[in-house]
């Protein structure tokens, strides 16, 4: 999705929000194209259905008027910051910068609309890592200034802070950490943006059992908490469709999967679900193509990212992708592709929602860690993703799950 060289820079620092504001991006959209290794295609990422928890389609409706970031244009506050934390460098870096990119364009309209209330948003590259993060989150805590985090991430990097965050009070919301265990630890200030992986994966495999009518499944997981978790959740659900014998093991960071190849163009199974991110999904399924393997090829939120089909190329045709997060509706999209520079992607709408949420506790007076928690807390409302309230742990009431397909 972004050019080598913007990967490579550092982007901890402050990034602020206003009309002439803009990232240094790549050219390039929702379309893959040559690079990676993928080669030249034409394929997108496309919605296919909503799911209910028991993989059964769900009619979308509208829910309401989303909540708008500017809010009536009369608020007034003394400049506050607020955090985002998560991968912003390194080979998953565009699920970090999907959500920045949904924050900028909350912070953009907030910002035009209320000239006497500027909010703006440090940003801290955590690399997606558990121990980059533990480094990370305390010079966040440490900062008088920033009043709520949007992030972490990924659900390592979120599991290893999490205490932290909250023994500091912190308002955390999380557009995209999706382990179940992350609202069993006791935190105080932990709010989850979208639906978890006891949810999505149970979603998905009675989705491909019964919809799709897949009778054999080989299940690969990578060895980070996110995969873990999915994997065991997918797995309980699709049940004697799994086929132990051809489970694979994979660690993040591999390239070469010739071994899982082997065993699983031996197994000749109907659909091979992948739990795991985009860095490794994308060479993953041109391996398997390249070695003869032209089982369906399934995965999750970590895997629908158009990097993901960049990078794999014409190998990612018809691969199925789920999501917990939404599809951006039109007119987030030119916004966002106008202050951007590119189309949305993975937990985009979700970076923009929770953004809104905590600019209309700004806006209503709630400026410390303490009020935002309060306000997050009992907040009930319309996003463009779906109505947000939580429970006392900080999960959702309102789940959903998405199928999408690369056409």
């Amino acid at each position: 999705m972004l050019s080598s060289t913007w990967r490579s820079r550092s982007t901890r620092g402050v990034l602020v929000i206003g009309a002439a504001a803009s990232l240094v991006l790549s050219g390039c959209s929702d379309k893959s194209s040559d690079g990676g290794g993928g080669g030249n295609t034409d394929l997108s990422i496309q919605s296919v259905v909503q799911l209910d928890t028991k993989g059964k389609a769900v009619a979308t409706g509208d829910a309401g008027t989303a909540a708008d970031p500017a809010g009536d244009g009369k608020a007034k506050c003394a400049p506050v910051n607020l955090a985002m934390a998560g991968p912003l460098t390194g080979g998953n870096a565009a699920l970090g910068l999907n959500i920045i990119m949904g924050v900028k364009v909350a912070l953009d309209k907030h910002n035009k609309a209320n000239p006497d209330c500027q909010v703006s948003v440090k940003q801290f590259d955590t690399e997606g890592k558990p121990q980059v993060a533990t480094n990370v989150i305390p010079s966040i805590v440490a900062d008088p200034s920033i009043v709520a985090l949007i992030g972490p991430t990924f659900s390592g990097e979120t599991k290893a802070t999490g205490q932290i965050l909250s023994e500091a009070g912190m308002p955390t919301l999380t557009a995209s950490a999706t382990n179940p265990s992350l609202t069993t630890n006791g935190w105080k200030t932990f709010f989850r943006g979208l639906g978890n992986d006891d949810s999505q994966g149970p979603a998905v495999a009675n989705y491909l059992t019964g919809e799709k009518g897949f009778k054999k499944i080989c299940v690969v997981q990578d060895n980070t908490d996110y995969g873990v978790g999915l994997a065991k959740a997918f797995t309980t659900a699709a049940g004697s469709a799994v086929d132990p014998s051809c489970a694979t093991n994979i660690k993040e960071g591999d390239k070469d999967f010739s071994a899982a190849v082997s065993q699983l163009s031996a197994a000749k199974p109907d659909a091979i679900f992948f739990a795991g991110y985009y860095a490794e999904g994308a060479p993953f399924v041109q391996q398997l193509r390249s070695g003869g393997v032209t089982a369906t090829f399934v995965s999750a939120d970590g895997t629908n990212d158009p990097e993901f089909v960049r990078q794999a190329g014409a190998s990612s045709k018809d691969a199925l992708l789920s999501c917990p997060c939404s599809p951006a509706p039109e007119k987030f999209a030119a916004d966002y592709k106008a202050l951007n520079g590119q189309a949305p992607g993975v937990y985009s709408v979700e970076g923009y929602d929770l953004a809104t949420i905590l600019l209309k506790g700004i806006d209503s007076g709630k400026v410390t860690r303490a009020e935002l928690v309060d306000y997050v807390r009992s907040y009930s409302g319309t996003g463009l993703a779906r109505n947000y309230k939580w429970s006392e742990t900080g999960e959702l009431d309102n789940i959903q799950i998405w199928m999408y397909q690369v056409k």
